[in-house]
């Protein structure tokens, strides 16, 4: 089962969270940390993360998360096929989660992941945004952005 993923940084962590609980009908967070939670529904299916973590306010980024590596094989070659750039990251760590995953950029600039958890982590994990600056991961990095943009 595939599953839609969307990540918004926030300005207040536990306002935010308060809202998205109530929103999900007061289900409480899958992965509650002081700068970040994430609740895996079933009902809407959907991997919903937010995070405080000095991002631009508003949606991060948007994926699918898969179940295996088949699944992932699959979403790649979609990416592929869709002449997009991809950049792989195998066994990284990011939102507190060792995972397998991909990243391309759509033709307004959305990031987009399509990845597999392999596991828990007790850190949020290494930076892999668009700027040098940028605190938060889980974003493709200044490379796969340049290179959308030449395409």
């Amino acid at each position: 089962m595939k599953r839609i993923h969307i990540h918004v940084s926030v300005q207040d962590l536990n306002e935010s969270a308060r809202f998205y609980r109530a929103l999900f009908g007061n289900v409480e967070p899958t992965v509650s940390k002081p700068d970040y939670c994430k609740w895996e529904l079933a009902d809407p299916a959907v991997n919903f993360a937010i995070s405080q973590r000095g991002a631009p306010l508003g949606v991060d980024h948007i994926g699918i998360q898969v179940e295996g590596a088949d699944e992932l094989a699959e979403m790649n070659a979609r990416f592929a096929s869709a002449r997009l750039p991809v950049q792989v990251q195998d066994d990284t760590t990011c939102c507190y989660a060792r995972s397998e995953k991909a990243w391309t950029v759509d033709p307004q600039g959305v990031a987009w992941e399509t990845f597999h958890t392999l596991e828990s982590a007790p850190v949020y994990g290494k930076s892999h945004d668009r700027s040098a600056e940028a605190t938060a991961c889980c974003s493709p990095t200044e490379s796969a952005v340049t290179l959308q943009r030449r395409s």
